[in-house]
């Protein structure tokens, strides 16, 4: 088993007109944010066969697939680290679960898509700070106020393991940092996180969206306030409340 024997088994399954698709769907023309990013068409079901067929890989071998200029084996190396991570949290495994995650940290510059960050993050970061310290989870923070669109997207989509165990501090505090953000794709993951808060607490959310929905992009507004009553959705676009 090794980095290139997963290679090979990607190109069994290389689809020219998905990837042609996916061209331009992730954005890849000059410009924009997927912009040089290079696809060979194969689907996320069989990419999460794969990474389990894969599994053993050490970091050294799956640094090669996360180097590569091909989206989908750097999505491969990624869901590998999040398979490794997550057996490694059922045993309960604490010092395999900080080396995966301290190795994701250092590679973010090759975690540069929207898919790559959304799949990943919410595993690996979110789950190793989970139940830490709040001098860990500060790194979100810090996350959020970089100029770098994917280390913001990885801070916020993090948050999404807090929500789930009801601790919502976080997100509310980085969908505040990331209120003024000018890219569409924070825009989107705020609102998605601020929607997930509303699931499980309605007045947290509805208290966070008094205060700042006049400032909120569109987009963002729109995605926190989607599963809310069709009434109070259409107040909140036209601002009556």
């Amino acid at each position: 088993m090794s980095p290139a024997n997963a290679k090979k088994a990607l190109q069994q399954y290389a689809d020219p007109i998905r990837a042609k698709h996916s061209l331009r769907f992730f954005k890849t023309a000059k410009g924009e944010y997927g912009e040089g990013d290079k696809f060979i068409g194969v689907t996320m079901p069989m990419l999460r066969k794969l990474a389990k067929e894969f599994i053993q890989l050490e970091l050294k071998q799956i640094e090669k697939l996360l180097h590569s200029k091909i989206h989908e084996e750097r999505m491969l190396a990624l869901l590998i680290l999040m398979l490794q991570f997550n057996v490694a949290k059922k045993q309960e495994n604490n010092q395999q679960q900080k080396i995966i995650y301290e190795y994701y940290l250092s590679q973010i510059d090759y975690i540069n898509n929207w898919d790559l960050v959304d799949v990943t993050c919410r595993d690996i970061v979110g789950g190793f700070l989970l139940d830490k310290p709040k001098k860990h989870k500060d790194l979100l923070i810090k996350l959020s106020k970089s100029s770098d669109l994917w280390k913001k997207r990885i801070a916020i989509i993090s948050t999404w393991q807090f929500i789930r165990e009801h601790q919502f501090d976080y997100t509310l505090r980085i969908s505040k940092t990331l209120l003024q953000d000018e890219h569409d794709l924070i825009h989107k993951a705020v609102g998605w996180m601020l929607r997930e808060v509303g699931k499980r607490d309605l007045q947290i959310l509805m208290q966070f969206l008094q205060l700042h929905y006049k400032k909120m992009p569109r987009t963002m507004l729109r995605y926190a306030i989607e599963k809310l009553d069709e009434g109070l959705r259409q107040d909140f676009l036209k601002g009556h409340i």
